[in-house]
C-alpha cells in the first residue's frame, strides 16, 4: 500500500528502507549529517537525522524550526516524485538548480555514493503524490 508523500507513515517506511539498505549503510559509512526535504508549494518537511549508515531520525512536520539541520533541500512536489521514482538523480538535480540546496555542496559532492544509494532505499516505498 503506497503511503502519501509526504506523511509520517512515508517518512517511517522511508527510515526503515535505509536502515534496511545494506549498500546505503556501505557508500554512507562515514556521512554525518542531517536534512530538512522540503515541498515548496505546501512547505511539508521531512526531517532526516543520517548518521554513519543510519536513520535515526525521520519525521514529518511543517514546523520550519522544528530542528536546525546541516542541510536543506527543497523543490517543487513533481520535482521530488522526479527523484523519487527515479526519473531524476539527486545531483544532477542540484546542479541543475532543480533541487535547491542550503549547506555545504562539497560535503554532498564528496559523498555522491551515498546520496544515490539514500534515494534507491527510499525509491522502494511505495509513495502516492
Amino acid at each position: 500500500m503506497a503511503a502519501k508523500f509526504p506523511s509520517q507513515e512515508w517518512a517511517d517506511a522511508a527510515k526503515a528502507a535505509i536502515n534496511d539498505s545494506p549498500s546505503y549503510q556501505e557508500a554512507a559509512k562515514t556521512w554525518e549529517g542531517d536534512f530538512y526535504f522540503i515541498v515548496e508549494e505546501t512547505g511539508e518537511i521531512i526531517y532526516m537525522d543520517l548518521w554513519h549508515g543510519e536513520c535515526r531520525e525521520a519525521t514529518y512536520t511543517r514546523d520550519a524550526g522544528y530542528r536546525d539541520p546541516a542541510f536543506t533541500i527543497s523543490a517543487k512536489r513533481d520535482i521530488w516524485r522526479k527523484v523519487l521514482e527515479g526519473k531524476l538523480d539527486p545531483i544532477q538535480g542540484l546542479m541543475t538548480r532543480q533541487l535547491k540546496l542550503k549547506g555545504n555542496l562539497i560535503q554532498i559532492m564528496k559523498n555522491v555514493k551515498a546520496a544515490q544509494e539514500l534515494v534507491k532505499a527510499v525509491a522502494t516505498v511505495p509513495a502516492e503524490f
